[in-house]
Parts: C-alpha cells; structure tokens; sequence
C-alpha cells in the first residue's frame, strides 16, 4: 500500500486506498467486498464523517473511524486574477503544512494545477518551491482534496489536471501512480487520462517505471537547455541524468505508449534564450516525435532571473519552427497575482 504514515498523522486517509485496497480491507475482517463500494459511493458524494454512513453497521463505523481518517484541506489563502479569473490556493493541512494549487480557465474548460509534495529536492535555480526546501510526499487523497476544495470554493467543474504544482511527481511515484489511476473511477471527479499531465524534471530510472504502466497521460519533460553544460547549472539533476540518458528515455517512451513527450522551456533573459540556444535546441530535438512548450520564466525574486523578452521569445519559437520543430509559446495566466508555485507557501513561512 503506497501511503505513508507518520507520528502527526498517525491513521491513514481512507480515499487513498484503491477500490481493490479497500475491498482486501473488508476481506480480511471477514466482511462482504461490497461494503468497500457502500463506503466509496459516500466518500465520493462528499461525506467526510464515518457515523454518517448510516448503511453501514455500527460496529462497523467504529472501527472505520479507529482504523482511518477522512481528509479534507482548508483554504488558508486565495488569490484570484482581475485579469483572466485564474485562482491560486494556499491549502492548509492537517499536520500544519501548506501546499499550492491553481485553478485555470481555458477555452476547453477548467484545468488545475495541483502539487504532488511538500516542498522539493530537485533545487532547480528558477524554481522557489525548491527554495523553501522538501518537507514529504502527499498522499493521493492530498492530491485529489486539492482538486475537490477548488471545485466546492468556485462551483466549477475541473476537466484536466495539470501535476506540476509543488514537488516532483515521480519522486512520489507510487501515490501519484494511486491518484492518477483513480481519477477516472466511477463516481468521484471521473478526469480521464488523456485529460491528466504529468511533468518530470527528468528521473530517467522513473520514467522507465512509469512506461511499464502504459498510461494515457501525457507526460510532459522540463527541459530548459539545449546542452548538458548550461542545464546542470540550472538544473541539478541533470548531473545525475545527462541530456543524451533523459532523451533516449523519452523516446522508448513513446515508442511503448504512443504518446508524444511535450518538452517544457523556460525562456530565461541572456541565459538560454540565444539564437544559439535555439538551434542546439532544434538539433537536440530532431527526429523526435514531440513538442516545445516556451514558457516566460516566473519571476522569483531571489533567482536573480528574469524572463525573456516579446522579441526573443518570438525569434526563438520561429527559429525552433523553421528547423521542423513543433513549438507554442504557453499562454501566460494569473500574471497579476505571481500563479507560479512556491511563492504563496515561502511568505506564509
């Protein structure tokens, strides 16, 4: 079972476990597997108290409330754009940590953007999550509460979920694998797949695991340097995973799931947004099924970086067009209240 328990939270959450994990759970009490479907349809109707489960034997609530604990987060801080309506969420919880989300509207619908830890290892040099340091993993439902508290505050339905909030996922392999998978489950939140995007700073050894599973999902690489030289600096983890290791990985990827790798590119002034940069950029990626999300670097004041400019952004996504390489500039939301993670969680410290 993938849940971490520790001395603060002492009973695991029961929406962590799967269907498959809950119903074991009755079995080996002697109980019949379809109480698991009987406490999952209350969970997902929003029922956070186990003495409401009036169906359910008394007995049997009694040692439900021993065994587990119902999680919920509390909206610590909300900000909301006067600009395109983007809301960012500090969310409390129970063991007085805080993480961030942001809810997104797009043409398509709802998207949100949901943190997989408390804090981060990776210490990327533009990154302020990774600032404040890594605390722990998030469980599924710290995951899926994120979404749920978002959608009881604003009344919207959220259609997509977009991991690349606070942490990295694939260091918390095995609860993001619970939660992504049971996305899609009857009742609950039901996002599918192909509507769920993973984001990795690059854990080779992780992403042959997550190959295995053949997943839907797209799986979406920080790149952010056409060169292994420029890119260990801001990125550390790439002394680990060489560009030539991660870039094989992609491409077994797709070759086993069918699904094309998005590259993420923060466009950071006079650091990798050179017209050199883009054509290594375009060299590195040629022949590969994939595309190129350029992203206007988040302003982090203790980063000392800055985002590139209209023009430079603009030079280098034609440059990348022209050599064949399918490239967007990200559409930039939540400007006026700083939407990038890390930064909310950092000032309430």
């Amino acid at each position: 079972m993938p849940l971490e328990i520790t001395s603060v939270r002492e009973k695991p959450d029961i929406r962590s476990l799967t269907g498959k994990e809950l119903e074991d759970y009755f079995r080996s009490r002697n109980m019949p597997a379809f109480r698991a479907a009987q406490v999952r349809r209350w969970l997902d109707e929003g029922v956070r108290d186990f003495d409401k489960m009036t169906n359910l034997p008394l007995s049997l609530r009694e040692e439900l409330k021993k065994s587990f604990r119902i999680f919920g987060v509390n909206i610590e801080k909300k900000l909301v754009s006067g600009v395109d309506n983007t809301v960012k969420y500090l969310y409390a919880l129970p063991d007085g940590e805080t993480v961030e989300s942001v809810l997104m509207q797009y043409h398509h619908g709802w998207s949100q953007c949901l943190s997989t830890q408390v804090g981060c290892k990776m210490g990327c040099a533009f990154c302020a999550t990774g600032m404040g340091g890594f605390v722990r993993n998030l469980t599924p439902s710290e995951m899926l509460a994120q979404i749920e508290a978002a959608q009881q505050d604003t009344g919207v339905r959220v259609s997509s979920v977009v991991l690349m909030g606070m942490g990295e996922p694939l260091e918390n392999f095995d609860n993001v694998l619970a939660f992504v998978t049971g996305l899609a489950a009857p009742g609950g939140v039901q996002i599918g797949m192909r509507h769920i995007s993973l984001s990795t700073c690059g854990l080779v050894d992780r992403i042959y695991q997550l190959m295995e599973h053949r997943l839907q999902l797209t799986l979406s690489v920080s790149l952010h340097a056409p060169n292994d030289e420029l890119r260990s600096r801001l990125m550390p983890v790439n002394r680990r995973w060489p560009l030539s290791q991660l870039l094989q990985a992609c491409r077994d990827y797709f070759t086993a799931t069918g699904r094309r790798i998005s590259f993420e590119y923060a466009m950071i002034d006079g650091v990798n947004d050179t017209p050199q940069c883009a054509a290594e950029l375009a060299s590195l990626l040629s022949g590969m099924n994939c595309h190129v999300n350029l992203i206007p670097v988040n302003h982090v004041a203790e980063s000392g970086l800055h985002r590139s400019g209209a023009r430079r952004l603009r030079d280098f996504q034609q440059e990348l067009s022209r050599r064949g390489i399918n490239v967007t500039v990200r559409r930039t939301l939540g400007a006026d209240i700083d939407a990038s993670c890390g930064q909310l969680r950092r000032g309430d410290q």
